[in-house]
């Protein structure tokens, strides 16, 4: 007979457990514990101590915020500060990332907070907002809204089914990995926007470039995307730069004659 889940903690550790595919066995020997004890905790029969909580946290790959959240449900202060972005303390970090931004050039590059809001961006990330509705870049804006509104950049992808699909993807695992409804309802606003795809033999999945006209001719850019994997301010560890490559020689000479460098 199954024993009745008590406390908000012990929901959230079997939670987190069940979505990381992890046996209390595998979590027990990560955590350096026991199964026993580990099943305890699930039942809310046994109350963890602030340094197991960390240290679950840890194995079960929660972010900052999650992890401050798990500590929350077992009765404990939060453990890691979130800074305003422009506080003095992380001051040397928006250098940093105003260096990076003008030292991509003549490429786009844009820093974002979770679910694709624009934090700051370098002057050739006028390239991709050349066109788009005037709604779509006042106030706070979505990257991801943009590139894959009708009325935003998606006017302009060559490969958009393709592509935008790449997009959704990617948070639809995000979202697997770390369960949020506003992402949901994010990425069921833009599933609205793109057409179906059918992928063929030149669909590569994993790495689609984003092929985008322009008066200068097709531009086809790849991406990658950079975090700060051991940053201790949930701000900090929740900004992501995403940086446009050219993916063949014309697309590198065409923004260069553009924007220089």
């Amino acid at each position: 007979m199954a024993v009745a889940v008590t406390s908000p903690f012990a929901q959230e550790l079997r939670g987190w457990r069940t979505r990381r595919r992890l046996s209390q066995l595998d979590l027990a020997i990560a955590a350096e514990t026991s199964q026993r004890y580990l099943s305890f905790l699930e039942q809310g029969r046994s109350h963890p101590g602030r340094t197991m909580v960390v240290r679950l946290a840890e194995v079960l790959g929660l972010s900052l915020r999650e992890r401050n959240a798990l500590l929350l449900t077992a009765g404990y202060a939060p453990l890691f500060p979130e800074s305003s972005l422009d506080a003095p303390e992380l001051g040397a970090v928006r250098h940093a990332l105003e260096t990076i931004l003008r030292g991509h050039l003549p490429y786009p590059a844009v820093v974002t907070r979770p679910f694709g809001v624009l934090v700051a961006a370098n002057p050739a990330f006028e390239l991709l907002t050349e066109g788009c509705a005037p709604e779509l870049l006042t106030g706070t804006v979505n990257v991801l809204r943009l590139a894959l509104h009708p009325d935003g950049l998606a006017r302009r992808v060559v490969n958009l089914p393709e592509w935008g699909r790449h997009i959704t993807d990617s948070l639809r695992n995000r979202s697997n990995h770390s369960p949020d409804p506003a992402l949901d309802a994010l990425i069921a606003e833009l599933d609205g926007y793109l057409p179906p795809v059918e992928p063929g033999p030149g669909h590569l999945g994993f790495a689609v470039p984003l092929r985008l006209r322009s008066e200068g001719g097709e531009l086809r850019l790849i991406t990658t995307l950079t975090s700060f994997a051991t940053a201790t301010d949930i701000t900090l560890s929740e900004l992501h730069l995403e940086a446009f490559l050219p993916a063949d020689q014309a697309t590198s000479d065409l923004l260069r004659a553009r924007f220089g460098a």
